[in-house]
């Protein structure tokens, strides 16, 4: 049972007077007319022609201010903020007072009146009756707006612990309006991305979630267990390996937004849960999926912010084509001093990096791969501020991308960076049959059975793929961070309604 606090329990205690007086707190009926800025408009619409507005508004009270005969109310809705005047003369003086005594911060309200401009200038709704939807027995986190000398606004919350606002998102939207615009620009790149696709031919489609094998990823899945089925499953690292299947029936332009799962660590830029966006188009290479990404981003940051330039903490980041090209060798070796295609094994390599960075500190008993990505992770990624297509990959860290002809340990392979993090990552797509059974094999060699690095054999995809694949380039963007820079966010939290975080411990 929850235990309630001194506040907490007075409007409880109204909650059980307005019970006894037959009001229902809870009514299972709105019939809000217009929205706070509809009924704006309204008026403004007529007021120069004094035509009379009437609409009934609904909305959660955020401020009231009795002031003997009259009230002042302002309430929100989904579209901002209207006052709403209280007048004896129109409600009644007993209607003024129950309004005074049993309404609270918090309390939803319907409000049936005219629209008017106060003295003061501010369109208003001038009430003539009114009914409680719902009475607010905890009270949001306060919030107070105050104007400085220079007539700037400073607004100060008490809802500003990220813990708290990340466990109760519903307060933290409920009382920052620009949480809740966050929100919208998400929901909006999502909209963006999905048409700019469908535009090109794209089709979108759905996969499974659930599993029976993992796959597409270098990540340890989520397990979990079907009884009707006897088996263990796993939630999707990836859309991949399912997506790819589609081009082998000929659909040759396909794509989905949804859910990934991954059983990993969680940090400013990685949530167990998030979405992920992959497309797969039959005939092209990365290259020309390269071009379609810069020109798919571009669109949605203009969509999203309005402009292709977008600010990012103290950087101005231009996501107008064409982006910058670097070749990785090049990059790393620039970047630490270090040339990957010198160093073939893991330990020459490895000697090499403590040589030439004796402060780095790699595992020692990493593969080359994640030698190789501890580089680009320590010395390359944290500098490509502007938005940077790094390009051909070592075949050890790419083991579904295609060689690049005439060069067997090198692969059809870009990553997108953005703000130094990874924002996207592409393949010209191996569609050889056997070649892909065999580099699952050394993937099952190179790896220890725990690691989360390791590809489980799928003879299915390999059954697939035996059918005929036709060549084609593949696409894997995380919509998270690119919310991340669109909203000028610097932790996944902030763009996640409900990130992952450790169970709550409630008092008995």
């Amino acid at each position: 049972m929850a235990e309630y606090n001194s506040l907490e329990k007075i409007r409880l205690q109204k909650l059980e007077e307005l019970r006894a007086e037959g009001v229902e707190a809870y009514p299972t009926r709105a019939t809000r007319t217009h929205t706070s800025a509809q009924a704006i408009a309204a008026f403004e619409a007529g007021e120069a022609n004094t035509v009379e507005v009437k609409a009934t508004l609904a909305g959660r009270i955020r401020s009231m201010r009795p002031k003997g005969k009259l009230s002042f109310v302002h309430i929100e809705d989904g579209d901002g903020k209207i006052q709403l005047f209280l007048r004896v003369n129109e409600v009644g003086e007993d209607r003024l007072a129950f309004f005074n005594k049993m309404f609270d911060l918090g309390d939803f309200i319907e409000a049936t009146g005219v629209m008017m401009r106060t003295k003061a200038g501010e369109v208003s709704r001038h009430v003539h009756d009114f009914k409680l939807l719902a009475k607010s027995i905890t009270p949001l986190p306060a919030d107070k707006d105050v104007t400085q000398e220079d007539g700037s606004v400073i607004r100060y919350a008490t809802l500003d612990d990220p813990e708290i606002r990340a466990r109760q998102r519903y307060a933290d939207l409920a009382v920052n309006p620009d949480v809740r615009e966050t929100f919208r620009k998400r929901a909006k790149l999502v909209k963006s991305l999905r048409t700019f696709l469908d535009d090109h031919d794209f089709l979108e489609v759905e996969t499974p979630i659930l599993q029976p094998l993992y796959g597409g990823a270098a990540a340890r899945p989520f397990t979990t267990h079907h009884n009707e089925l006897g088996q263990d499953m796993y939630l999707r690292i990836s859309f991949e390996l399912y997506l790819k299947r589609l081009l082998v029936g000929n659909l040759e332009r396909v794509y989905e937004i949804g859910r990934d799962f991954r059983n990993e660590g969680v940090s400013f830029k990685h949530n167990p849960e998030f979405t992920q966006l992959e497309f797969y188009w039959a005939y092209a290479d990365y290259l020309q999926v390269m071009e379609l990404t810069e020109q798919m981003v571009s669109y949605a940051a203009e969509q999203v912010t309005g402009s292709t330039k977008v600010k990012f903490g103290e950087h101005e980041l231009e996501f107008k084509p064409p982006w910058k090209r670097v070749e990785m060798r090049a990059g790393i070796l620039e970047a630490s001093g270090i040339d990957i295609a010198e160093h073939k094994t893991a330990e020459a390599l490895f000697n090499a990096i403590k040589q030439k960075q004796p402060g780095a500190a790699p595992d020692p008993k990493s593969t080359r791969g994640k030698l190789i990505d501890f580089l680009l992770g320590e010395f390359l990624e944290p500098i490509l501020i502007q938005p940077t297509f790094l390009y051909n990959y070592p075949r050890d860290i790419s083991p579904l991308a295609k060689s690049i002809p005439g060069d067997p340990l090198t692969v059809e392979r870009f990553e997108g960076y953005v703000a130094g993090f990874e924002l996207c990552n592409a393949f010209t797509e191996l569609n050889d049959p056997l070649d892909q059974e065999q580099r699952f094999l050394e993937m099952g060699r190179d790896y220890e059975a725990d690691d989360e690095e390791a590809h489980p054999l799928d003879e299915d995809y390999l059954r697939a793929m035996r059918y005929g694949m036709p060549p084609n380039g593949g696409f894997g963007m995380g919509v998270d961070r690119l919310a991340m820079v669109l909203t000028d966010k610097h932790s996944i939290r902030e763009v996640l309604l409900f990130p992952a975080l450790r169970k709550e411990e409630f008092g008995e």
